[in-house]
């Protein structure tokens, strides 16, 4: 007893000051805010981050007015001359300049001189109908309009060949290979009868309905001429573009439609089908690739 009462204060002020203390840790802790669980945050979306100016942007300074910025154009890259390939290579292929009908028309002076039995322009050197002067000795173009048919009857050869299509088979359309005969004969070699003042188209067009050959044309006014676009359904670019149907009379390619070649007794008609504008069939001078 007599400890106590001479220690009590050491005792009891340690004590005291201990239980201070721990009151102070535990009603100050509620007071400090809590730190923020991440976790339990709204997911908000991040913002588009504005695209970063360029270096001479960035140096103008705030109080400088600066006018808008232009975007320069797309610039077109130039050729690079390297070789193609494929159909583009193909089509790049280098011809003959063309010169259209109505480029040809521009420079006509209507002032005409005969030429060969043709009457040529003296400003586009062609006949009206955009034809150069035929070859000497060959026979010139007779228009259809001027012709009366006549009673005589007289007889010339007629053949149809595709044979070229044979070498190739890898440009051809692949729906119409099964069109091209093994021998490449559509009409081989037959002897027709026509009448005075036909055309080789007239004799193509009449044997072609006789012997049930699909045969396709088109009326072509500013050449005064029919064209020929398919024979037994092969038609002008059905293997390549530089493909189609021509005609000669007796080896000779005329520069001009086949509506307006007059036959003449045992004429020698052959119509070819081109793969190279000509050249494969010996008539790219015909049309001007030669």
């Amino acid at each position: 007893m007599k400890f106590w009462q001479k220690h009590k204060w050491k005792i009891i002020v340690p004590v005291l000051i201990v239980l201070a203390l721990a009151a102070a840790f535990t009603f100050g802790d509620r007071d400090m805010p809590k730190q923020k669980d991440t976790s339990e945050q709204p997911t908000v979306a991040a913002p588009v981050e504005a695209p970063e100016q360029d270096t001479a942007a960035a140096d103008v300074p705030d109080d400088v007015e600066t006018g808008p910025v232009e975007t320069p154009a797309e610039s077109t890259p130039e050729p690079s001359g390297a070789p193609q390939t494929g159909e583009s290579a193909q089509a790049n292929t280098e011809q003959p300049e063309y010169v259209s009908p109505e480029e040809i028309q521009a420079s006509a002076t209507g002032e005409y001189e005969e030429v060969g039995g043709m009457l040529i322009d003296t400003g586009t050197g062609k006949d009206k109908y955009q034809t150069d002067p035929v070859p000497e000795g060959k026979p010139i173009p007779v228009e259809p309009e001027d012709v009366e048919i006549g009673d005589a009857e007289y007889t010339c050869t007629l053949s149809i060949s595709c044979a070229t299509i044979l070498d190739n088979m890898d440009l051809c359309k692949k729906e119409k290979r099964e069109l091209v005969p093994e021998d490449g004969w559509i009409l081989e070699p037959m002897t027709v009868t026509f009448y005075e003042g036909e055309s080789v188209f007239n004799i193509l067009q009449r044997t072609c309905k006789q012997q049930k050959i699909h045969m396709e044309f088109e009326n072509t006014p500013i050449y005064n001429s029919a064209y020929i676009e398919g024979i037994n359904n092969l038609y002008e670019f059905d293997v390549g573009n530089t493909s189609g149907w021509m005609y000669k009379v007796n080896g000779w390619f005329p520069n001009y439609g086949c509506s307006r070649y007059q036959l003449q007794n045992g004429d020698v008609i052959e119509w070819v089908y081109t793969c190279d504008l000509g050249d494969d069939v010996g008539g790219g001078y015909a049309t001007g690739s030669e």
